[in-house]
């Protein structure tokens, strides 16, 4: 598969796009090959431009942005006076203050109607098929596109209907979206093949069972986005627990039992995934997680001494206290899913020599003074018999040497606040081992959707009927007690929805699920730090202008979203 995949994303290659985004036309320039292809190999060209673009909706500055920065987990002030300043766009999205000309928006609105426009042809070419297998691959081609009518109404309260390349779509809001891509999922969900066929890294039928749970759980947000509360249907919840049951009856996904291997950048084999963005090296990874909240003078690879990090975002100081408050007088880190430390520099100050081949940087929640490899004149440190030196880190990259890299729990948009320095970071995914550059090669797949996920949400749906606290207690310790690699997080004796709210921080953070949990559980008007709008209607956000200018000729046809 690994490389029919290789030669498939090859293929897409040949798809050039049209500006007209809101058209989701595509135009293909050419599909002739100087050999003839096997109807496989022209069905696998077919199906690869609907995966193609995940990678770049994928990317750091898009989605993840969206998801988290928007939140209480994720903070990116402007650094140093000099770093990140982007027009203010980061401040603005962590205060519920984004525009409509955003261009982090605006990237992320293009890659997700891009690639329905892509599924779109592929459905359209498949209904015509008369080779083997045609039937799963239109499914898959379907599946995605609801897929991607779902990140969609999440993120911009839309879903568009299309069934013919060359029509103009629907635009669907509210119940008549859900019901779509509702009946579009329970249509191809006895076609689609197992993960055990696929892998997680195209549409499964796991895949399908898990996306009808997060569509069940989060419809009465979406049939009702700006709503003062919100109804949770005993049969939608009922529906999240049928499917949530599904997946874990199959066996088509097993707890990890190392909660950072989820993360490395040999994850695609890991049994926990169900669905992910397929970053292995062979087809160009690009995962960026890795760099871009860790220190620019923090180099993870002995190998490679220009990959570093870019003082990018931090953990917000109370997503931090929620970790603190649920562990009292012990350090947080006694939970494997905190921190990971991977040298005894940090517990041995006195261990400042290392091979090439065992150095490796802590993952999780990095806190106060970093230690690593020391760059001098683009290169490293050496002690006397040649290994790595490793020793305190200071922003010598920045000309500051007398700014130690010691990351502080305060970090908002004061001068101080803003230093390079400030708030604790995320190093969760792993460097990439090949990445000379750590911009580049991320061969880690993004996760989308993993058994824990499923486990989590069915204990939402068991408290939100109101009559099995009991058992939502127990899918919830049944994720806790699964990490052993490690002394797994104690069991929990009780379990309620603000509890279920904070533990979904603790097993998720920084996995792109954070707005919507918020917005679910009724958080994402709150305050937290440098955030204080309350405003529902920012629940959802703007349409770009160039989408809604691009639509012009259609009177009426794009309608921006209230209170943008």
């Amino acid at each position: 598969m690994k490389k029919k995949l290789s030669i498939i994303f090859t293929a897409a290659s040949l798809l050039f796009m049209t500006n007209a985004c809101t058209d989701l036309k595509e135009q293909v320039l050419d599909e002739s090959l100087s050999v003839k292809l096997t109807d496989e190999e022209a069905a696998n060209g077919l199906i690869a431009p609907v995966y193609a673009l995940l990678p770049d909706l994928f990317l750091h500055t898009r989605y993840f942005a969206l998801q988290e920065i928007s939140t209480d987990e994720a903070i990116l002030p402007y650094r140093g006076g000099t770093d990140w300043g982007d027009n203010g766009i980061y401040l603005a999205l962590h205060q519920h203050n984004t525009t409509s000309t955003d261009p982090n928006v605006n990237g992320t609105w293009n890659a997700i109607v891009q690639s329905l426009s892509r599924s779109i042809t592929a459905i359209s070419s498949f209904k015509g098929a008369t080779y083997p297998n045609a039937a799963q691959y239109l499914a898959e081609a379907r599946g995605m596109r609801a897929y991607y009518n779902m990140l969609m109404l999440d993120l911009f309260g839309i879903a568009f209907l299309k069934e013919d390349p060359g029509t103009t779509s629907v635009i669907l809001r509210g119940d008549e979206a859900v019901k779509y891509i509702e009946s579009e999922l329970l249509a191809v969900e006895p076609l689609v093949q197992s993960k055990a066929i696929v892998g997680p890294g195209r549409i499964n039928q796991a895949a399908v069972w898990g996306m009808l749970s997060r569509l069940y759980l989060n419809s009465a947000v979406y049939r009702n986005i700006y709503g003062a509360t919100f109804d949770f249907p005993a049969a939608d919840m009922d529906k999240v627990i049928l499917y949530t049951d599904k997946i874990i009856a199959s066996g088509q996904a097993k707890l990890s039992p190392d909660y950072f291997k989820l993360f490395n950048d040999d994850n695609h084999s890991n049994e926990e995934l169900i669905f992910a963005v397929d970053q292995r090296a062979d087809l160009n990874g690009h995962n960026r997680m890795a760099y871009f909240s860790i220190s620019g003078d923090q180099f993870p690879l002995a190998e490679f001494p220009a990959a570093n990090g870019t003082d990018g975002p931090g953990i917000t100081s109370d997503f931090y206290q929620t970790w603190v408050e649920a562990y009292g007088a012990v350090d947080p880190k006694r939970d494997p899913r905190f921190y990971q430390e991977n040298m005894s520099i940090y517990s041995n100050k006195a261990d400042t020599c290392v091979n090439d081949a065992d150095y490796k940087i802590n993952r999780g929640i990095l806190r106060d003074q970093q230690y690593g490899a020391i760059r001098i004149n683009g290169a490293f440190l050496r002690c006397p018999d040649g290994k790595l030196k490793v020793g305190k880190l200071a922003y010598l990259t920045r000309n500051r040497a007398d700014l130690p890299v010691s990351f502080s729990q305060t970090i908002d948009f004061t001068t101080a606040g803003s230093n390079y320095n400030s708030g604790y970071r995320v190093s969760k995914y792993e460097f990439g081992k090949k990445s000379n550059t750590g911009r580049n090669r991320g061969d880690a797949d993004i996760v989308i959707l993993r058994l824990a996920d499923i486990y989590l949400m069915r204990a939402e749906a068991k408290l939100r009927k109101g009559n099995d606290a009991a058992g939502a207690l127990a899918d919830v310790n049944t994720v806790r007690a699964a990490r052993t690699a490690t002394t797994p997080p104690p069991a929990l004796t009780s379990m309620s929805l603000d509890l279920l709210f904070r533990e979904r921080g603790f097993e998720f953070y920084w996995e792109m699920v954070r707005r919507p949990d918020m917005i679910r559980f009724g958080k994402y008007e709150g305050k937290w730090t440098e955030k204080t709008n309350a405003d529902v209607k920012k629940r959802i956000f703007p349409i770009p202008q160039n989408a809604i200018d691009g639509a012009s000729n259609l009177p009426g046809y794009m309608k921006q979203n209230d209170g943008y």
